[in-house]
């Protein structure tokens, strides 16, 4: 019986075709047929996509159906605010008295089609809701297209807002709060305060500013962006860390080991030593990366957070307990993880059962952390946010220790909490700066 599959249609990494004449001209190679309608589509607007954890919604991509239905926000925004929101999974955000109007998704800005639909939706919501911006708030990041956009933008005031305090402060906007709270800021990238790439973060955090008490171990990137695009890089980078420059021959046991290119890794172990295109990064989502490269998964990507997504999938729900990062002053070290990860492979245990001792960990070190946290500073509020919290499997353990400690928990409900909810974070931050200092 012949199955029709109809679906709006894009180009890996393109925003989505919506005027027939593109649709024909970029989509005939891929698509069978069109239907057509002699009603034009005013603007593009992608599916949404979300999920359920514990009863409760959790947005992974807000757009039609969603948006641009206006947030309720407790604070005001007493000028109105642009926040333009960051490179990846991109959407922007208009503040205007008591509500925020988050904009559908956009997606990753990495070409000339998907920067025209940005500043086309911007433009659209300015209309349509009849806000003129006195701010701009935009990210750290000086490469990111949003960022230069903010900088063009003529008779404003700029606010710029770290990364993992816009996931952050993203929550407390939702939830109507202010602050301090412990923040959990786990994700892929972010450009940290200091130039380092950041991803692991506990912060503590209000609407106007952060502190950076806790975070992941720093690891090089070797080859920089490409090694988001390899993630056996990064695996072989904790391997070095933990054996050394002996690291192969201590593991030829593994099947990981035993099909790592020796003259790539020999170029980039030497610029690793040279700090070559090497960037440091504390980064949670490329660890994920790195123990789905160990356990066989995936050695290449073809989208982001790919290896994070199938380890999620494999790990077994029966298994509660997990491995152990050492929490040395501010650092966790997740050598001692790596270490008792690959006894476990050349035991021959399940890739499941490694997985979800894996996911148990990280757990584990969010709980524990947060209990030092609350100890030093009386802190007993905690938000969760960054795109490594939308795997369901490692957010409800997390919720589920965090609330048995007696923690009120906090996450997105009604923005993702990946790089889509960032604009609104942006937002709140600059209004709560701006009532705090004019």
């Amino acid at each position: 019986m012949p199955v029709l599959v109809m679906t709006s249609g894009n180009h890996s990494d393109e925003p989505i075709a919506y005027r027939d004449d593109e649709a024909h001209q970029r989509l005939t190679p891929l698509a069978d047929y069109f239907l057509t309608h002699d009603r034009e589509i005013h603007i593009r607007c992608d599916d949404s996509v979300t999920r359920v954890v514990r009863g409760v919604e959790l947005p992974l991509r807000r757009s039609r159906g969603y948006a641009p239905q206006p947030l309720p926000m407790k604070f005001e925004f007493e000028h109105p605010v642009l926040a333009v929101g960051a490179h990846l999974k991109n959407t922007f955000c208009l503040g205007k008295g008591h509500h925020a109007f988050v904009s559908h998704h956009i997606g990753d800005l990495d070409n000339l089609e998907t920067l025209q639909s940005f500043r086309e939706g911007i433009e659209h919501f300015q209309r349509l809701f009849d806000i003129q911006p006195e701010i701009v708030a935009h990210d750290l990041h000086p490469d990111y297209l949003s960022t230069h956009y903010a900088l063009e933008v003529e008779n404003v005031q700029r606010v710029p807002v770290q990364h993992h305090h816009a996931h952050i402060a993203s929550v407390l906007a939702e939830h109507g709060l202010t602050g301090p709270v412990i923040g959990v800021a786990f994700d892929g990238t972010g450009y940290g305060t200091d130039g380092t790439v950041w991803g692991g973060e506990f912060l503590i955090a209000d609407l106007v500013d952060f502190e950076r008490a806790l975070h992941l171990a720093e690891i090089p990137l070797p080859g920089g962006e490409q090694a988001i695009h390899e993630p056996w890089r990064i695996a072989a980078a904790w391997l070095q860390k933990l054996y050394g420059d002996k690291w192969l021959r201590e593991t030829w046991s593994l099947d990981f080991s035993r099909h790592v290119d020796r003259k790539t890794w020999a170029v980039l172990q030497q610029m690793m030593a040279r700090g070559v295109n090497s960037p440091l990064t504390s980064s949670m989502g490329r660890l994920f990366d790195a123990v789905a490269a160990l356990l066989g998964l995936r050695d290449t990507v073809n989208y982001e957070g790919q290896a994070a997504v199938e380890l999620e999938a494999i790990a077994d729900e029966a298994v509660q307990d997990g491995y152990a990062f050492a929490v040395r002053g501010q650092i966790a070290d997740p050598v001692p993880v790596f270490h008792d990860l690959i006894f476990d492979l050349r035991a021959g245990l399940p890739t499941a059962t490694i997985a979800a001792r894996f996911h148990n960990a990280v757990a584990t070190l969010i709980v524990e952390a947060c209990h030092r946290l609350r100890d030093e500073r009386g802190l007993n509020t905690v938000a969760l946010s960054g795109g490594v919290f939308q795997n369901a499997f490692l957010l409800a353990r997390t919720l589920d220790q965090l609330n048995a400690a007696g923690f009120e928990t906090y996450t997105n409900q009604r923005v993702p909490p990946n790089d889509g909810g960032i604009a609104l974070g942006q937002a709140a931050v600059a209004a709560a700066r701006l009532i705090t200092y004019l």
